[in-house]
């Protein structure tokens, strides 16, 4: 289970997928024989597979985690996007009551589902395939897995297994300063903004609070 207080949850589909692709690294935890095995694989997702989209992805053959995928137990990736330390100093109302503790902000996804494990060639060869293209589409001038020796690439092939996780359900936390005033969250956004870093900035963005509607003449 986790924590989730209502204004924190986020369900929107959309959302929740742009953040796994926009950060495709999952901690992935498996239970097995009354111990946790956690791995950090890059995933890609399959949203129209499935009622819920389906998780892919490989892991070494020496791995021993694809061996421990017996029976039906549950599996969870955790997808974590921006995050960053909010001071109290930031606040506006800190300076009226003093009433103001720091926090820590951050955006994740958790997708819930049982793992299957698969080691056709052709489909592992698929997966390699597609995780380059994703991958490589910023590149100058993208490697392409052709670009590998044939007897190079059989071997390397050999020495991994697909994964593909059927998402049962989705948990998004999106941890913004939601529970702060209109004041407080565009001084949030503002102090985040002035430390001019890339994971601050991506969480400014994210706390800046909505411009007020406007009346229409």
């Amino acid at each position: 289970m986790t924590y989730l207080p209502a204004h924190f949850e986020e369900a929107k589909p959309d959302k929740l997928h742009a953040l796994v692709r926009a950060h495709p690294l999952g901690t992935w935890v498996v239970q097995h024989d009354g111990e946790l095995l956690v791995n950090h694989i890059p995933f890609l997702l399959d949203a129209d597979r499935g009622e819920h989209g389906t998780l892919v992805g490989h892991v070494a053959r020496a791995n021993p985690v694809w061996q421990a995928l017996v029976g039906s137990q549950s599996s969870v990736v955790v997808f974590t996007g921006p995050q960053a330390y909010v001071s109290p100093n930031w606040y506006p109302s800190k300076r009226e009551h003093g009433k103001a503790v720091p926090t820590w902000n951050y955006v994740v996804v958790h997708a819930h589902g049982v793992p299957r494990v698969f080691d056709d060639a052709a489909r592992v060869l698929e997966v390699v395939t597609r995780l380059t293209k994703v991958h490589e589409a910023t590149q100058a001038q993208p490697w392409q897995v052709a670009d590998a020796p044939a007897d190079y690439l059989q071997s390397m092939l050999k020495a991994i297994v697909g994964i593909e996780i059927p998402v049962q359900r989705w948990v998004g936390k999106w941890k913004v300063s939601q529970n702060r005033s209109q004041a407080d969250r565009l001084g949030v956004a503002t102090g985040l903004a002035a430390l001019g870093t890339p994971e601050a900035g991506g969480m400014a963005a994210l706390v800046q609070p909505p411009a007020p509607a406007q009346d229409k003449a």
